[in-house]
């Protein structure tokens, strides 16, 4: 792969997530990142699997995996990163329509659908799938420039959660790390995060139906 072009796409695409979370001047950047990801790879790669999106080898390990994330992302969010920002920042603000999923099983259902499409599938392909094989070509594909754009990444994701406030900023960061990780342990198969994602997602949807979050 050619570094110069995949540092430009990989500087467009942090633009665009900052373009729209930050500066508010561009639509939201997932279904902007998810087709130029798509296509990018397409032309360059010949193929998706590129992206990860690749039979995994093993499924129950994928879901192992992908579980043994959730638990990671969800403890840490919960006995460290939660307690931490409270010292400094105001608690994170939740997504718009959040309230409108307590004791609603419409809402609910709706959230959850959201939750599996455009969040765990339209974000991992966008972030982990695309961002990060960018990021990692401009090192050369080596286990460092992986690791280092994962990094990156990160706290971009973290960036495309700004609305949430300086908390939720780090928090989704944290999360977008322990993603890009299980991402690279996983041998960068996407339906590691993939699952992740819906996992950690559906749970926190089904805590706020029951009352329990907020």
């Amino acid at each position: 792969m050619s570094s110069p072009i995949s540092g430009l796409e990989f500087l467009i695409g942090a633009a665009i997530v900052l373009g729209h979370n930050v500066w508010h001047v561009l639509p939201n950047e997932v279904p902007i990142l998810f087709v130029l990801g798509l296509v990018s790879t397409r032309l360059r790669e010949g193929g998706w699997a590129a992206l990860g999106l690749k039979r995994p080898k093993s499924w129950p390990k994928t879901i192992l995996l992908a579980a043994g994330a959730t638990i990671l992302r969800l403890l840490l969010g919960t006995l460290v990163i939660d307690p931490l920002t409270a010292h400094f920042w105001p608690k994170q603000i939740a997504p718009k329509g959040t309230d409108s999923i307590v004791h609603n099983p419409t809402a609910a259902l709706i959230a959850l659908l959201f939750v599996w499409t455009f969040a765990a599938f339209g974000e991992e392909i966008s972030y982990r799938g695309y961002l990060t094989k960018r990021g990692a070509d401009v090192g050369g594909g080596s286990s460092l420039a992986w690791w280092t754009a994962t990094i990156v990444v990160a706290v971009l994701f973290g960036y495309g959660h700004y609305y949430k406030g300086p908390a939720g900023i780090l928090d989704s960061s944290v999360a977008g790390l322990i993603l890009g990780a299980a991402f690279l342990l996983s041998g960068r198969n996407l339906w590691t995060t993939i699952l992740a994602h819906g996992f950690i997602d559906t749970i926190a949807v089904v805590l706020v139906f029951l009352g329990l979050a907020s």
